[in-house]
This record gives structure tokens, sequence and C-alpha cells, in this order.
């Protein structure tokens, strides 16, 4: 029988959380992977993210751009109908289980609404059903877990959107009725009942430890204050970084929490990771249970990061490290290389990889590559590139960013209407990013490199945006006396 599938994914997951004592089954299941230590995000966005990971496309080309919540825009969140995703190409040999979050938007409608093979143990629309059916509210959902925060439309018109911030809460109802539990219990479920004639695909897309950060106990208390970790970025607003993030969701919320107030919400995050870790650690000693857990490619990953206070930020939507470097790590059939590979990769070559994998064909021209031959015998061939990210407005399209990263340089570009600011940074010497490399003259050639092949990868995936002419001078008179006020 072919080899089975299981994709976990988290959602907003740090990629500096791991081997702290709060991830033992994550920790585990690393230990038989192909762990990718320099992995990327297509976006660092919920929707686009998965748009780009589930088709090997990247979001200007596949047209998943946004989180489609604004009607006038939400176009813009589809992958287009003549492209394949995983679950279409998966269900027509494979026993084929989704439980959990569904943010892969498609044009025609919602996979789990259509007529297809896949079977929908779960979604958050089934979540909220069973609440409901409980009398019981979800996390989250009190006032003092939003924000309002301006939000663009089609980059013209501003409205006023309310979400999540950063305080933390008990949720005060049993932990059954928390998200992550609900979606691993109705999995499970599924992974009983399944047709076990047929290889198995399933996937797994978790919540956790996205905020709002209202957990049930006993994950609420399992960290102490005195016991986190803050990295040296946290609360911290360097000079030079990009000014235009206070006109997004992440500098609007993140700006406003001290760092004894970061310390807080840190704590009741890394509950959530272990409340995740403990959802993992049950699918995988299922897995294990029904015999399956050998014969299995198993990849972890997140969609995107967490900020939670890296430089004085919140959430994701932003192109540092904290956003958008994610975690990859694949397990294939019986622990099979397991080792650590620091080659650059992206999200939009996981498609690819499973493809030759498990030998299927699909008519995607796919633009990530295949790591297969990396994996197997440290072929980089292909793998000699440039990374590319972008960002094109959370429910709508507003604010906009384009992101190069090439051996250790990563180059941003931060758009709000007629605004662009540049930032390049060296991360093997500056990995929290503190020292923007664009106010240095003699980097100038590189931004510049760097640039070209990023308009030329803009053209060659019909971005909707156009860049404005690159004038570094004039870029660094503009803003290099103009000082951060405290």
């Amino acid at each position: 029988m072919k080899s089975n599938l299981i994709i976990i994914m988290a959602d907003q997951l740090r990629f500096d959380v791991f081997n702290r004592g709060y991830t033992p089954n994550i920790d585990a299941l690393m230990n038989e992977s192909v762990r990718f230590s320099s992995a990327y995000c297509a976006s660092p966005l919920c929707v686009p993210s998965r748009g780009a990971f589930f088709t090997g496309l990247c979001p200007s080309s596949n047209g998943s751009l946004i989180n489609p919540w604004e009607k006038r825009d939400a176009k813009y969140g589809d992958v287009k109908s003549d492209i394949e995703n995983l679950y279409s190409l998966m269900e027509k040999e494979w026993y084929s289980i989704h439980s959990g979050k569904q943010h892969l938007f498609t044009e025609g409608g919602k996979l789990e609404d259509r007529d297809n093979l896949t079977h929908w143990a779960s979604t958050e629309k089934s979540y909220k059903q069973m609440l409901k059916d409980n009398n019981v509210r979800q996390p989250g959902v009190l006032p003092r877990f939003k924000t309002y925060v301006p939000e663009m439309v089609d980059g013209k018109v501003t409205k006023v959107a309310k979400y999540s911030n950063a305080e933390t809460g008990l949720y005060p109802f049993d932990s059954k009725y928390f998200f992550d539990i609900y979606f691993t219990d109705e999995g499970i479920k599924a992974l009983k009942q399944r047709d076990k004639s047929k290889p198995l695909f399933y996937s797994a897309m978790y919540l956790a430890p996205h905020p709002p950060l209202e957990i049930p106990e006993p994950w609420f208390s399992l960290v102490k204050k005195d016991d986190v970790f803050l990295p040296e970025n946290v609360g911290k607003y360097y000079p030079h970084q990009s000014p235009l993030q206070m006109y997004n969701l992440t500098g609007i919320v993140g700006a406003r929490y001290s760092e004894e107030e970061w310390r807080e919400a840190w704590r009741v995050y890394l509950g959530q990771v272990a409340l995740f870790d403990e959802c993992v650690g049950r699918l995988i000693n299922e897995l294990k249970t029904e015999g399956i857990y050998d014969n299995s490619m198993i990849i972890f990953t997140t969609d995107h990061g967490e900020m939670l206070g890296s430089h004085r930020l919140f959430q994701k939507m932003c192109m540092y490290e904290e956003s958008s470097h994610v975690p990859l790590t694949i397990k294939f059939p019986n622990g099979e290389y397991a080792r650590d590979i620091n080659t650059h990769v992206s999200h939009i070559d996981v498609m690819p990889t499973i493809m030759e994998f498990l030998n299927i064909e699909s008519k995607n021209d796919f633009e990530g590559v295949s790591l297969l031959s990396l994996i197997t015998n440290g072929d980089k061939k292909g793998l000699n590139r440039d990374i590319f990210i972008q960002y094109d407005g959370n429910g709508a399209r507003s604010n906009f960013q384009r992101c190069v990263i090439r051996n250790n340089y990563k180059l941003i570009l931060d758009i709000f209407k007629d605004e662009m600011f540049v930032e390049l940074y060296d991360l093997e010497k500056d990995r929290v990013e503190s020292n923007n490399l664009a106010f240095y003259e003699e980097y100038d050639e590189v931004i510049i490199n760097m640039y070209a092949s990023l308009l030329k990868h803009m053209k060659d995936t019909s971005d909707l945006i156009t860049l404005p002419e690159l004038d570094l001078v004039s870029f660094r008179n503009a803003y290099s006396d103009i000082p951060v006020r405290q």
C-alpha cells in the first residue's frame, strides 16, 4: 500500500518555542524528521499562506492574496478554479480526512460545501454548531479580547474592523469545548471509522496558538511568569524599522503593551502551545495505535508565525523573522533521512515534494521546487535561488509588503499608499533584525540587485501592484533624520 500522508499545521506558531519543555510530543516527532531550519511561508497571513502551501504556487499566481473578510475584496482570497490543490489530488486514491480550521478558499465556494470525496470531520462551522448545541460560547468573543483597527478596502476606503488583541484570560468552560481539543476529538473519531483498505490522507488544521489568548485549565496556569523566556527584541521598537507598520494591525495593537504585559501574553501563549502539543501527541498516539505511523509521511509546520511583542508588534502580517520564518519538518516512513537542513526553503516547495514522493501527477506548473533530492542525497539543484514573500493586506487589500531572502540577506519593502520604506538585514549577524542596513550606502548594490530580482518575480507572477523606482539616496534623506519620539 502507498504511504499515508499526514499534514499537521498550527496557526501563528513561532519557530523558537520548541525544546523548552512545552512541546515534548512535537519535539519527539521532529527528532524523527527532516528539519528545515530556514523555512519561510509564502505570505504571513492565514488564507494566502494556505493557498500557497496547498498549491505550490505563489499568492499572486494562484490568486489568493488576503483573508476575504471584506465583501468588496473577497475575490482576492480565492485560489483560481483551474488550479489543483492537495485535497483534490489526494482524495482520488487516498481516504481523505480534514479536521480543524478550513482556510483554503477557492473560486466556486468552500471546499467542504462541494461534492467531493474528502471527509470533513470538523471545521470551524461544525465547532460553532457544537458550542451552540451545548449553550457554550467560544473563546475570545468578549469585548476585551478585541481591538478596533482601521482597515483599507482596495487601498482606497478606510473602514473599522475588530481583531484579536494580546489580552489574556481563563476560558471558564470544560476544555472539551476548546476548539483544538474538539478538532482532535472529531479527527480521531474519523480515523477510527475510515476505510482501512485505502492509504490515508489526514489534514489536521489546528487553530492554536492563534489568539485570542483565552484558554482553559490546566494550560492557563501551566506556565509561570518567572519561567517565561522573552526574546531580546520583545517590547523594543528599533529606530529604523518600518514606521508604516503603525498603519497596520501589527503596530496599532502591538505598540500599546509594556514589557510586563508582553510577559503575561507570552505566559498564556506558551500555555496554548502546550495545549496544542498535547493535541498533536494524541493524534500521533492514535496513528501508532492504528499501526500507520511508521508508514506515514508526516509534515509539521504552521501557516505563519507570531510577533508577540517582537519589534513591539503583534500578530503576523509583516516580514520579520518571528512572522515569516516557520518551523517545517517532514517525517518519512520509518524515520528515514532524519537530520537538519539549513538551505532556504519555502512553503511552496512542500506540494512538489509530496507529489514526487507519492508519485502523483498534477497539472499545476509549480513555482516551488521538490525537496526530495536535497533530502535524499543533498542535491541542491534548483534551490540556489531567492525566496519571495508577499503581503497584500489582512481582511482587504490595503497595506502591501514584499520580501526577498538571498543567502544571509533579507530585503523588505513596506508600502502604504504612496510611501515605501526599505529595510535590509543580515540574518547571520543580526537575527533579531535590529540594524537596518538600508541606511548604509555600502549595501546599496546588494539592495539594487535584490530589488531587480523582486521586480522580475512580480512580473512573472502577475503581481497586482507596481513598485516605485528605487532611490536609496532620497530614501535615506527622507528618513534618517526623523527620530522616534519617546
